[in-house]
């Protein structure tokens, strides 16, 4: 994979001290910038798209910020090859992004975790396509709640910290907790889930290995909450299917194409029945709790 790294000082701050170009981020930062940061850092890389669908009204004035923030240096940006036409931009916490983030919670870039070799490595990363369509997922879903006032996306942890949690068990792509209120005024059902994004990359049967890490968290936590894989075809997802069979946690399945508008929608077809395919939240039933004992919230009690 050949990728094009872009990066360079804002015009007209070349000659300054870093310190100095560090407070004029943190005079021009607005609280959507800052929000953008943190997810960025979170997620590792998001696309153009991706930030515009989360946060902007328009594409042209996600560009337009996003252009800004690239050239106060708080983002980085690079574009994969592609075999016909361009990629978006990939979008990266930049240096003084992460100095700024960093002072927020009154520490040092070292101290937060910052190392911009490693924040770059994902650009020549096997796994870029990967994160990325993780992170499509709960763009669609930002998405969805952005346009559905009785829907929220309440949570969504990463690979990183799922691992930090449950690593020694289980290893999801991400953990999600999504919300929707239905239009005849029940109350609101909510969901957690644990995702798998799959690529086609690996065989279906180190796929359907992962549940035997997930039988392992619900009988230690008590707590069978639903795994859901997001694969790329029909026909992988038969197949997927078959070898699952009925799992002994449970599992929906559902295929990411261009076609497919939201995860919430009733695109799901849990595991062992042959249908209809449900909305995402008519896969919580009854003997599933929300908010596993053993999830820890951040320092400060918010959720990105």
């Amino acid at each position: 994979m050949s990728t094009t790294i872009r990066h360079r000082r804002a015009s007209g701050t070349a000659g300054r001290a870093a310190p100095e170009k560090l407070l004029e981020l943190r005079r021009r930062l607005t609280d959507r910038d800052r929000a953008i940061l943190e997810l960025v850092w979170e997620h590792r890389v998001l696309t153009t798209h991706q930030i515009a669908a989360i946060f902007f009204t328009t594409p042209s004035k996600a560009r337009d910020r996003l252009l800004q923030l690239f050239r106060l240096n708080a983002l980085e940006r690079f574009q994969p090859w592609v075999p016909v036409g361009a990629a978006p931009f990939h979008w990266v916490i930049g240096p003084l992004g992460a100095q700024c983030l960093a002072a927020y919670q009154d520490t040092d870039p070292g101290a937060f975790g910052y190392r911009r070799t490693a924040v770059l490595r994902i650009s020549h990363s096997q796994h870029l396509a990967h994160q990325v369509g993780v992170n499509e997922f709960f763009t669609r879903l930002h998405r969805h709640a952005r346009h559905v006032p009785r829907a929220r996306l309440e949570k969504w942890w990463p690979e990183h910290r799922c691992a930090q949690i449950w690593g020694d068990l289980a290893r999801p792509d991400a953990y999600g907790r999504w919300s929707e209120t239905p239009r005849n005024g029940d109350g609101p059902t909510t969901i957690d889930f644990f995702l798998e994004h799959d690529t086609g990359s690996v065989t279906l049967a180190k796929v359907a290995a992962k549940l035997n890490g997930y039988e392992a968290l619900a009988e230690s936590t008590g707590i069978n909450t639903p795994v859901l894989f997001w694969v790329p075809s029909s026909r992988r997802e038969a197949n997927l299917r078959r070898l699952l069979g009925k799992p002994p946690v449970p599992v929906a399945t559902a295929v990411h194409t261009s076609a497919v508008g939201s995860p919430a929608d009733a695109i799901w077809l849990p595991a062992g029945q042959d249908g209809p395919r449900q909305p995402l939240t008519a896969l919580a039933t009854t003997q599933l709790q929300p908010s596993p004992p053993s999830i820890r919230e951040t320092k400060d009690g918010r959720c990105p």
